[in-house]
C-alpha cells in the first residue's frame, strides 16, 4: 500500500496535540483539591465505570479524526499485471457433412466425432479468430470469423447432415474458406479441411481452388477421415436401422496435392484419438505469437478509511448520549 498525497499525512500532528491538550486539562482538572477528614470512604468507593467511559467520546472522535487524514491522503493497493498483446491467427473449418460422414467407424460416428474434437481445439486457442464452412453437394458458410467462442461452439454443435444436397463438393468447400479469409489482416490464415470422401460434385476443381488459396498466402491442413478398408454404416431398411460395412474410399493423392499446394500437410485420421492427436499436432505447429508487458493496476482503499471514520463518529454519538442518560 501507498500514498497519493503522502505529505498530507503531517496532518496526523493534528490529533496528536489535541491528545497532549486533552491530558494536560485532565491532569489540570485533578489538581483542584478538598480538605476531608478521613479517606476511608473514598478509598473504598475506587474508580467508577463512569470516569473510564467519559474518556471513550474523546478517543472515538481522535480515532475518526486519523482515519479521515489517511483517507485524504489517499491509500491505494498496486498489483503488478501481465498484458499479452497477441498476434492472431485465423482459421476456418471446412467439414465434409456428406451422408458418409454418419459411419460408425468412429465414436459416436465420424460427424459427431469431428465435431466434438473440433470444439475441443476451439476451447484451447482464446486469442484466434475462427469459423465454419460445411459442405457436401454444395457448401456454405455456418460461422463468419469470430472471436465469440460461444456462438462458435454452438454453431459447431448445430452441424448436421441432409442440410444440403447430397455428395462431396471438396473444391467448393475449400474455396468457401478461402472466400472467408481472403480479406483477413491477420499474420496468419488456416483452413483446416476435413473430409471421408472424393471429389464428385461441384463447380470449382479443387486444384482451382488450392490455386486460389496459394495465391492469398493460405495454408491448408486437410485431414482424411475414415478406417482402414471398410467401416459400418447404418442403413435404413423395413426392419429398422441396420448397420452394414462399406468400403472407405478417401482421395487422398488430392488432399496431399492440396495440402502440399499451400504449405500445409495431410493428415490420416482412422479414429477418434488419431482425429484428437491431429489437432493437436496442428495446434502446436500453428502457435499464436504473444507480447507480454507488465504493468501495475491501483486499487483506492480510501473509502474503507472514511467508512471506519464515519462508524467512529456514529459511535461517539450513541456513547455520548448513553453517558448523558447515566445518573
Amino acid at each position: 500500500m501507498h500514498f497519493e498525497y503522502p505529505y498530507l499525512l503531517w496532518l496526523l500532528a493534528l490529533p496528536a496535540l489535541l491528545v497532549l491538550r486533552y491530558l494536560w486539562l485532565e491532569i489540570k482538572g485533578k489538581r483542584v483539591h478538598l480538605r476531608v477528614s478521613a479517606l476511608e470512604a473514598w478509598k473504598a468507593g475506587g474508580r467508577s465505570i463512569f470516569e473510564i467511559l467519559r474518556h471513550v467520546p474523546f478517543v472515538l472522535r481522535i480515532a475518526a479524526l486519523c482515519l479521515i487524514i489517511v483517507a485524504i491522503a489517499r491509500p491505494r493497493s498496486s498489483t503488478q499485471v501481465e498484458r499479452v498483446d497477441t498476434e492472431g491467427i485465423d482459421i476456418v473449418f471446412a467439414m465434409d457433412v456428406s451422408t458418409s460422414m454418419l459411419a460408425r467407424d468412429f465414436t459416436p460416428d465420424r460427424l459427431n466425432a469431428a465435431k466434438d474434437i473440433a470444439i475441443e481445439f476451439i476451447s484451447q486457442r482464446p486469442s484466434d479468430r475462427m469459423g465454419i464452412v460445411v459442405f457436401a453437394g454444395e457448401s456454405y458458410t455456418q460461422c463468419p470469423l469470430t472471436t465469440d467462442r460461444a456462438t462458435l461452439i454452438n454453431l459447431m454443435k448445430e452441424v448436421q447432415t441432409d442440410l444440403i444436397e447430397d455428395g462431396t463438393a471438396i473444391g467448393n468447400g475449400l474455396a468457401t474458406a478461402v472466400a472467408r479469409l481472403k480479406d483477413s489482416d491477420a499474420k496468419s490464415r488456416v483452413v483446416i479441411l476435413l473430409t471421408d470422401g472424393v471429389n464428385n460434385m461441384g463447380e470449382i476443381d479443387p486444384g482451382m481452388a488450392t490455386e486460389i488459396a496459394k495465391t492469398y498466402g493460405i495454408r491448408v491442413y486437410t485431414i482424411g477421415v475414415g478406417a482402414n478398408g471398410q467401416a459400418p454404416y447404418p442403413v435404413q431398411t423395413p426392419w429398422g436401422v441396420e448397420l452394414r460395412n462399406f468400403p472407405v474410399e478417401i482421395d487422398e493423392p488430392l488432399l496431399k496435392n492440396i495440402a502440399d499446394g499451400t504449405g500445409g500437410r495431410y493428415f490420416r485420421a482412422t479414429d477418434n484419438t488419431k482425429l484428437s492427436e491431429i489437432y493437436a499436432e496442428i495446434g502446436r505447429m500453428e502457435k499464436t505469437r504473444t507480447s507480454i508487458d507488465s504493468f501495475p493496476v491501483y486499487k483506492d482503499l480510501y473509502k474503507n478509511y472514511a467508512l471506519a471514520a464515519l462508524i467512529c463518529l456514529m459511535l461517539e454519538l450513541l456513547v455520548g448520549a448513553l453517558l448523558r442518560r447515566l445518573p
